[in-house]
């Protein structure tokens, strides 16, 4: 495709968290997926490269994990992909339709119709309803992610302090942790919000919880030593991160 809508209120009100570079790649992704019609590289130096953003892959890495998904061929986007399909399926109609055309005109000469009567043409006007999707945010389940709330890094990491008194405090809140709190919080939000719409409290009521949880794992709060007589003891990064969020979350570091 060399030709997508683009639905500047709706892009903003789902990117405003994203810093300046984050938001050039994302518009360099979409551009890149559109005009290619195929999943991205799954390597993300690869498709960092592909975007001219080489030097920023750390931001190339956030922003496909928080709007595509991988999947065994790459990188894809549901939304994206929904499009892609609607916008084939419209130039396969326009092609059955300007080729039914030509049949029939080419059947009008071969009869005795008089030369002024042209032939009908039955095919459907363009109308707003064939128009694109306005919709390019793309959560990994493919689905439009509508109104989440913003992220409120601030009462996260308070709540982390409150409730983790003796894990390592944060001193620095830079753009790497930031990214990781928001795909968090994104995919919070958005598993709260699949009866109904919530707000930030909800979700940090969530947080809350999750942080408790923590708590009680012995191995988390650095109440186990290792062989070599030390203790493991997470912080807020480390938990953050996707792999040990998700462990987390599943009881994996209970059983100490």
């Amino acid at each position: 495709m060399h030709y997508y809508q683009f639905n500047i209120g709706d892009y903003v009100s789902h990117t405003r968290h994203l810093s300046p570079i984050e938001d050039i790649a994302y518009r360099r992704l979409l551009d890149a997926y559109y005009l290619s019609e195929r999943p991205l590289n799954s390597g993300v130096t690869a498709v960092a490269r592909q975007i001219g953003l080489r030097e920023y892959e750390q931001e190339v890495g956030m922003v496909l994990q928080e709007f595509f998904v991988l999947g065994e061929h790459g990188w894809t986007s549901g939304c994206a992909d929904k499009e892609i399909a609607h916008y084939k399926a419209k130039v396969d109609q326009a092609s059955r339709a300007g080729k039914a055309s030509a049949e029939r005109r080419s059947n009008a000469r071969s009869t005795d119709v008089p030369t002024d009567v042209q032939p009908t043409n039955n095919q459907e006007p363009i109308t707003n309803n064939h128009k694109p999707v306005d919709t390019y945010i793309c959560p990994p389940d493919g689905e439009p992610v509508d109104k989440l709330p913003d992220c409120q890094h601030q009462a996260v990491i308070d709540l982390y302090h409150q409730q983790l008194p003796t894990l390592r405090r944060v001193e620095v809140w830079n753009s790497a942790r930031q990214g990781y709190l928001r795909q968090r919080w994104r995919e919070v939000a958005a598993e709260l919000g699949k009866e109904k719409p919530i707000g930030g409290d909800a979700v940090l009521d969530w947080f809350s919880d999750f942080f408790g949880h923590i708590q009680k794992s012995r191995f988390l709060v650095g109440k186990v030593s290792g062989k070599d007589g030390r203790a493991f003891a997470a912080d807020l990064e480390w938990i953050l991160r996707p792999s040990n969020f998700a462990k987390i979350v599943e009881g994996k570091y209970h059983g100490t």
